[in-house]
């Protein structure tokens, strides 16, 4: 990799339609696409996780969707090096790599040459950090987050046990907070980052309807297939918002309106934080609200940023 490669990063909020312009954009510039969403990776996740159909992926070629079960997650540096693979060899195809998705941490581990942290050597830290959560809850463990790093403890739900247990066994194993050790390297690429956005009424209401029509294309029975196949709902992938809710419903601890309910808070609560990993006062981010002609302002941005 080199920074003479162009890497087109096209980013912004859960449901404002980055699938469908990436497709565009990629058909008119002959690129593909580089998935940068944690959900994309499982098979057997497509309807909750409203993944591009096998029909679209036919036409315009999509990398790291479907490569691991729900049994087996793949960690921050193992997405970098998958990531990585995938940009290089289509750079030495002669094709251009569009990166699209909504998880921050893939998009910045790319774009800005992040080294992740390194992992624990030992499995006993991380165990009783866990039995930590389970009997004293995890707003407690989180407490703990924040008493040695409170930046770090902003930006993680105290509910997402397992990257507070993160956050803390990388403070443990190094000795320094986790938000100031985060190591990287030149940014590997030349990069064009696009930002897609939509007022934050519009994009609720955007969410609601995709709620609905995840419903109405089978999520239930799609829930209902991954836990006959035996995945753990505490398993990282099965927590994923909807397959959370539905999986309580189908438990019976929750009504499906209830479900539905927790589905639109969570998602909303998602996007929030997303704009904490894509800011509108990023200099670095050319930003184009869905509603205008974004397909041709990019592509025309897109061309004259390639010829220099």
């Amino acid at each position: 990799m080199t920074q003479d490669n162009p890497l087109v990063a096209i980013i912004g909020p859960t449901a404002v339609g980055k699938t469908e312009i990436s497709i565009h954009l990629a058909e008119r510039l002959g690129g593909e696409i580089v998935s940068a969403d944690s959900r994309l990776l499982y098979r057997g996740m497509d309807i909750g996780t409203d993944k591009p159909s096998v029909d679209v992926r036919s036409h315009i070629p999509h990398h790291l969707i479907d490569v691991t079960d729900p049994d087996q997650p793949w960690s921050l540096a193992i997405y970098r090096r998958a990531a990585i693979e995938v940009i290089d060899g289509l750079h030495g195809r002669g094709c251009l790599p569009l990166l699209v998705g909504g998880t921050g941490q893939y998009i910045t581990a790319i774009l800005e040459g992040w080294i992740p942290p390194p992992k624990s050597g030992d499995p006993s830290l991380r165990q009783q950090l866990e039995d930590y959560a389970e009997e004293r809850g995890s707003l407690a463990l989180h407490m703990q987050l924040e008493e040695i790093d409170p930046a770090s403890a902003a930006k993680i739900d105290h509910r997402n046990v397992r990257r507070v247990v993160r956050a803390l066994e990388i403070y443990h194993i190094t000795g320094s907070p986790p938000s100031q050790q985060r190591a990287s390297q030149p940014p590997p690429y030349r990069a064009l980052r696009i930002g897609l956005t939509l007022p934050r009424s519009e994009l609720y209401t955007r969410i609601d309807a995709r709620i609905d029509a995840m419903l109405d294309a089978g999520l239930i029975a799609e829930v209902e297939q991954l836990l006959e196949r035996g995945y753990d709902p505490d398993l990282p992938a099965m927590t994923a918002i909807g397959y959370r809710q539905i999986t309580d419903y189908l438990r019976g601890s929750i009504s499906l309106d209830e479900a539905i309910r927790q589905m639109r808070k969570a998602t909303r609560q998602f996007v929030r934080r997303q704009s904490n990993w894509f800011k509108k006062d990023d200099a670095r981010i050319h930003w184009f609200d869905v509603r205008e002609d974004v397909i041709h302002q990019a592509e025309t941005l897109i061309r004259s940023w390639l010829e220099g």
